[in-house]
């Protein structure tokens, strides 16, 4: 086929001659492509621009500055939220505040009193603060979940309840510490006599 198509054009080749191009066809090809090159000449340009561009020590500055004063912000404003969050009992239940505040001072007397007992039995005085820090950690628990509850009334008397129970297992701690103080002390008055 391409036989064919050669011997169809040097027949007719006088035919095909006929047509002229315009005038001035190829300068405005070449004029395109030139400012087709400068074009590309720029964009790559741009592009080293763009790559070389660094950024100043005062912008640093600044930015870290700005950042620097949200963060600040941030911090105050969470700050007062947290105090903001903070709930006065009294305003839940006037009766419930002051049972609190009784058993909280309760809690309080009893664990110096704890303390100054098993001065001489310390290993005993960290088995029995064991148990109570972890009553304590769920007080604390429950006092953070105060202000956010929807029944505060509720949250408060079951803190209320965790304090009457830390009470009750402070006073029998101190109770079994003054036996253990006994026996010693009749151990102690059997063997030197």
């Amino acid at each position: 086929m391409s036989k064919r198509l050669e011997d169809f054009i040097k027949n007719n080749r006088n035919e095909f001659d006929d047509l002229e191009p315009r005038d001035g066809l190829w300068e405005n090809i070449e004029q395109g492509l030139f400012i087709h090159h400068e074009q590309e000449e720029k964009v790559l340009e741009l592009r080293k621009q763009r790559e070389a561009k660094t950024f100043s020590l005062g912008f640093v500055l600044r930015v870290a500055a700005i950042v620097t004063l949200v963060m600040g912000i941030s911090f105050v404003f969470y700050i007062k939220t947290q105090k903001a969050a903070t709930v006065d009992y009294a305003k839940i239940n006037p009766e419930y505040a002051k049972e609190q505040v009784h058993y909280a001072s309760l809690v309080q007397s009893k664990q110096s009193e704890l303390k100054r007992l098993t001065k001489t039995n310390p290993e005993l005085y960290h088995e029995f603060s064991a148990e109570i820090a972890k009553m304590d950690s769920t007080y604390k628990k429950l006092n953070i979940d105060l202000a956010t509850s929807p029944n505060q009334e509720r949250v408060l008397r079951a803190m209320i309840r965790n304090l009457q129970i830390q009470t009750e297992v402070l006073n029998q701690q101190l109770n079994v510490i003054e036996q253990f103080n006994e026996f010693n002390q009749q151990k102690n008055e059997t063997k030197s006599i």
